[in-house]
């Protein structure tokens, strides 16, 4: 998998291993018989243990990270296919790439300079979403005299302390929940919280809380753009809430950072990011309930380091990054990213 610089490598009884590539295309190992489920099961079995062989058994998809003797590390996935174990294995760089690596925007660099408020990274599955948040916290670590506590499931990158102080802590073997976790956080004096996702009410309203009271709160989300994070917090909450948490988060939104990974003209893959910042006309759209007129905001306030994907788009497509083609896929507003590709 390190040899071919695969992504992603899929385990599934019947198909011989599968690896997803720079390209983003999936690639069968044609030179490789197709894998038996027991097979696969004795795998799983050396690398869980027998007690979570057992919960995947059960049903139970397992999260785990896996680490080689040289460092090299590993996010994996064991769930159940038609009552047959499957594996689904990602490779974790050792080496945590920079901001300016990996393109995130400047303006959000600068914001994770800040001492309180909540920062969120958005984007589907496998979009760069824990890479970002990595670059970022390092960043700080690099920078910043300050207590950074990453909640995590599992720990990806490992962070050493080096101006900051990082305590790692991993969700089913260092706590419980991400919820029990944050619970319990503002009692070990973090001046930085990093959520690995905010996956539910309880989770997204303690790290509401978190930044209210004077901590910089950075976590993922997995929604398409800025005007749909905004929704889907609000929307997490009963009715009778609702106003309470668009007021809350008017007051502790810092940005949001919206992502894709598209596959790079020539090969490899490329960012590609919206941004939005937490200025006074976002945070009274927030607080009004205007979360769909945001994108206006967006396209209008660039001076403030917004943007939008389709001018995101159009800019790569300028810069030869991605093909006309690979734009237009991934594009919401095609017009939008037409009209900014004449722009000179």
């Amino acid at each position: 998998m390190i040899e071919l610089k695969a992504s992603d490598l899929h385990l599934k009884s019947g198909f011989p291993p599968i690896f997803r590539m720079e390209d983003l295309r999936l690639h069968v190992a044609d030179n490789m018989k197709p894998l038996q489920g027991k097979e696969i099961s004795s795998f799983i079995r050396i690398l869980l243990g027998k007690e979570l062989f057992e919960e995947l058994s059960q049903g139970r998809e397992i999260d785990f990270a896996y680490s080689l003797d040289n460092g090299e590390r590993f996010r994996m996935d064991a769930f159940l296919s038609m009552g047959s174990p499957s594996l689904s294995v990602r490779h974790i760089k050792s080496a945590i790439p920079t901001p300016s690596q990996l393109g995130i925007p400047w303006a959000l660099r600068k914001l994770v300079m800040s001492t309180t408020g909540l920062i969120i990274v958005t984007g589907p599955t496998g979009s760069g979403k824990s890479t970002t948040l990595a670059s970022l916290i390092e960043e700080i670590n690099l920078h910043r005299n300050v207590h950074i506590i990453t909640l995590e499931d599992p720990i990806e990158y490992v962070f050493h302390s080096k101006k900051a102080l990082v305590n790692q802590r991993e969700i089913g073997k260092d706590s419980k929940t991400f919820a029990q976790a944050l619970n319990k956080v503002l009692r070990q004096d973090p001046d930085v919280i990093m959520i690995g996702e905010m996956r539910d009410l309880e989770t997204i309203s303690l790290a509401v809380t978190a930044a209210e009271t004077g901590h910089l709160v950075m976590a993922t989300l997995h929604t398409r753009d800025a005007s749909s994070s905004i929704e889907r917090i609000v929307d997490v909450f009963p009715s009778g809430q609702q106003e309470q948490i668009k007021a809350e988060l008017s007051n502790t939104l810092l940005g949001i950072c919206c992502q894709k990974l598209l596959p790079k003209s020539g090969g490899g893959r490329v960012l590609a990011t919206e941004m939005l910042v937490g200025t006074n006309a976002v945070r009274n759209r927030i607080r009004t309930g205007g979360a769909r007129h945001l994108r206006n905001i967006i396209l209008t306030t660039q001076s403030e380091g917004m943007y939008s994907f389709e001018q995101n788009l159009a800019q790569l497509v300028k810069e030869k990054l991605i093909s006309y083609e690979t734009a237009l896929s991934n594009a919401t507003d095609v017009k939008d990213l037409n009209r900014f590709l004449e722009v000179v």
